[in-house]
């Protein structure tokens, strides 16, 4: 489980950090500096080995994942760290005494003392759902040739214009709405608010309607909104089952 978590950890900082550091040399900086805190956190919590596998992995994810969406990998990286992530918490429940950080813990919940482990899983799943989330839906609208409104950019596949832009600019907040939203979706999983949580992806469709009402028989907005957010809400219910999963490990 702290494999899973340092490396959603580590992905998510990044992937925050790639997104809002625009210059090169600072950016570097601040990566040197996460990388510096991951490995210490292994350190302080007897977890070296993980530590230094969470650090491979989110450069990996770096390399593959591009922030425009037009990586050779698509969305496949993302298939390979479900994967890893899922083996990795049902193989390795939290431990009881996570070396020196472990002597100092103590986080009390209405359900008994919340393990380190499944407290570095849970700021994981926070950061990941966040940005990197993002990167995956961004990954499969391209993958799928889907035309991107928010952009100007008409249909993309590979990165390369292929229609030309449409007159329509809406979605303009989808990068902020994504990440409030699959940040709903994972508290409402976790607290069984399934009606709220149906309600919530009911009201976002309502919400859309006007939008998508326009599409005319291009079909190019419902498709938009359809895979953008089918793939953002399996993300989001993903990273609660995972989380689910770590806490009762």
């Amino acid at each position: 489980m702290i494999l899973a978590g340092l490396t959603l950890a580590a992905i998510g900082a990044a992937d925050l950090l790639r997104r809002f550091v625009p210059r090169r040399a600072p950016r570097l900086l601040v990566l040197c500096v996460l990388i510096a805190l991951v490995i210490t956190a292994g350190i302080c919590s007897d977890a070296l080995v993980p530590a230094v596998i969470a650090v491979v992995l989110g450069g990996a994810w770096i390399w593959t994942m591009p922030l425009d969406a037009t990586g050779r990998a698509s969305f496949w990286p993302a298939v390979v760290l479900a994967a890893i992530v899922s083996a990795t918490t049902a193989l390795m429940p939290a431990r009881d005494a996570p070396g020196l950080i472990g002597e100092v813990w103590h986080l009390p919940a209405p359900e008994g003392e919340i393990a380190f482990d499944v407290a570095v899983l849970a700021v994981g799943v926070v950061l990941f759902v966040g940005e990197s989330a993002n990167l995956i839906v961004r990954a499969a609208l391209d993958r799928e040739g889907t035309w991107r409104p928010a952009e100007q950019g008409g249909l993309f596949r590979g990165g390369q214009l292929r229609q030309p832009p449409q007159a329509a600019t809406g979605f303009q907040g989808g990068r902020l709405i994504g990440p409030l939203e699959r940040f709903l979706v994972v508290v409402l999983t976790l607290a069984g608010a399934y009606a709220l949580l149906a309600a919530m992806l009911a009201a976002k469709g309502i919400v859309r309607f006007p939008e998508i009402s326009k599409d005319g028989e291009t079909g190019a907005r419902a498709e938009y909104f359809l895979v953008g957010s089918l793939v953002s809400w399996v993300v989001a219910l993903g990273a609660a089952f995972l989380l689910w999963w770590g806490i009762r490990v």
